[in-house]
């Protein structure tokens, strides 16, 4: 297949030079990110200033590379727009440091890239690996990004489907599983910390997530550590409600 790879964390992050050193053993790739951090950017693009491209070489990778100073978003934009030359089968986005499940999806740059992809009518892959601290590593998430490439290749499952794979910290002989699972329900209790500089006063923002129950959900599978892999939309249509609000409307 041909993918174009793009991520949240920037073209010089660890995630990306991985996944893309894995997926290039089988697939043709090309590779656009931003030129620096973008983390929990959401869904954000670029309309206010030129977007800048610069085409780069990551070291030991073959693929085609390009740096943007742009969004995640506009990486996906500008890959399938102009960078391209013919087709992209699947875009893969990630592989973001850190977890991208329960309501974390709405704000995550790696999930939005995905998405954009999804408007396109091309499917995609967001792939996110659990870290702690300055614990990383993602040789194993993007083993399981080739397996679920390979999964999908013979068995579509539609143009603009997005797959949100997230994988936990540990061995790959400790993974227990791939768990087919829905979005959990994350809330977060934050402290607020305040630092006075030269520019004035400003706060930093820590978050711990709430406890909740056993849903059988990505939050979940994620603690007992499966792999987990949900289907996501950009139709934000609450179907269940539509019936309803006709009728209060009518």
């Amino acid at each position: 297949m041909r993918l174009l790879v793009a991520n949240d964390d920037g073209i010089d992050a660890k995630g990306i030079y991985t996944l893309v050193k894995e997926l290039e053993k089988v697939h043709e790739v090309i590779v656009v990110a931003p030129n620096n951090q973008r983390s929990a950017c959401g869904h954000s693009i670029t309309i206010t200033s030129p977007i800048i491209i610069k085409a780069c070489k990551l070291e030991g990778i073959k693929s085609k590379a390009y740096s943007i100073s742009g969004t995640p978003a506009d990486c996906v934009r500008m890959g399938l727009d102009m960078l391209s030359e013919g087709k992209v089968d699947m875009v893969v986005s990630g592989i973001n440091r850190g977890l991208n499940v329960g309501t974390d999806v709405i704000y995550s740059g790696t999930v939005s890239a995905a998405m954009e992809a999804a408007i396109y009518e091309v499917p995609s892959l967001a792939v996110s690996q659990e870290t702690n601290g300055d614990e990383e590593q993602y040789e194993v998430a993007a083993k399981y990004a080739l397996k679920v490439l390979e999964m999908l290749k013979d068995k579509p499952l539609g143009e603009d489907v997005v797959l949100n794979l997230n994988v936990p910290l540990c061995s790959e002989e400790e993974i227990k599983g791939l768990k087919v699972c829905k979005v959990g329900k994350t809330s977060y209790r934050h402290s607020y910390f305040e630092y006075v500089d030269e520019k004035g006063r400003g706060y930093n923002v820590r978050g711990t997530m709430n406890e909740k129950k056993f849903e059988e959900d990505d939050v979940d599978y994620i603690r007992e550590k499966y792999v987990t892999l949900t289907p996501l939309h950009f139709d934000l249509t609450n179907f269940q409600l539509l019936k309803a609000v006709e009728d209060i409307v009518r």
